[in-house]
């Protein structure tokens, strides 16, 4: 986002500066003469629908996606922690202690991660750990229920890792940026050097709007990072019921982990 403000005002600073040095070499007609704001606004209007296209597309895409992956974690999560509760006490107790452990690692350390498009092996254990304690059940009606809960629970997050990773290739982007500069320079070549407020305005709104734009689809492109990320709210919620529901269940056994998810060493 920093790269995209930086070369647009660049952009927009040469443009003025060719528009005051280079353009009396370049034209012969009065200063005074040149584009008006009108002219301004129409050549740029197909690039700034074509921008907001790819925002609107990104926001309904990739970031959609990615926030009904987290709440379908986190509800097939629950399931996984109330279907527990026709297991047999030892296993029950085990899968539900997991289940907490799982959710504080997704959310504590998993969560950060995606904001840099990556994700952490910390809820992995836990899971591992709840498909293990699924081998005492085989047989049981129990056990078809938990093994579907928590296939579910997998799928999820493996799309939710999916769109944590960018959706627009790095080489659109830099085709975005580029054509962006080409047209700032551009357009402030054709500005007159003197009485030219208004011209320089609309410039520098366009310019302003346009790098907007350009730095709304970088952030929406990473749906767990930046200003419009999406929060683990979900799997929070479930975490505190989880924890609440085992606390109450199990008053003197304790979970296996601390509150960052991390197994605890016995």
């Amino acid at each position: 986002m920093l790269l995209v403000i930086t070369v647009a005002v660049v952009a927009l600073l040469a443009g003025l500066a060719v528009n005051r040095w280079l353009r009396p070499r370049l034209l012969s007609e009065d200063d005074d003469t040149g584009m008006a704001v009108k002219d301004l606004v129409g050549p740029l209007l197909t690039l700034t629908v074509l921008l907001l296209a790819f925002v609107l597309v990104t926001a309904n895409g990739s970031y959609g996606k990615a926030e009904v992956a987290s709440r379908g974690e986190a509800r097939a999560l629950d399931q996984l922690v109330e279907t527990a509760e026709y297991a047999p006490e030892a296993q029950r107790t085990r899968i539900q202690a997991a289940a907490v452990c799982y959710a504080r690692a997704v959310r504590t350390q998993e969560w950060p991660a995606m904001d840099d498009g990556r994700g952490s092996a910390a809820p992995s254990v836990w899971s591992t750990d709840v498909r293990g304690t699924f081998r005492a059940l085989e047989g049981k009606p129990v056990f078809g229920m938990l093994i579907a809960a928590d296939n579910k629970r997998s799928d999820e997050r493996e799309e939710r890792l999916t769109q944590a990773t960018a959706s627009i290739p790095s080489a659109i982007l830099w085709f975005l940026l580029i054509t962006l500069t080409i047209t700032v320079i551009g357009l402030g070549i054709c500005l007159p050097r003197r009485n030219n407020r208004g011209q320089i305005i609309a410039l520098v709104v366009i310019t302003a709007l346009l790098t907007t734009t350009l730095c709304i689809i970088r952030d929406v492109d990473r749906p767990f990072g930046g200003i419009t990320a999406v929060d683990p709210t979900a799997i929070t919620e479930v975490e505190r019921q989880a924890t609440r529901d085992f606390t109450a269940n199990h008053p003197a056994a304790d979970l296996p982990c601390d509150e960052q998810g991390h197994r605890r060493i016995v």
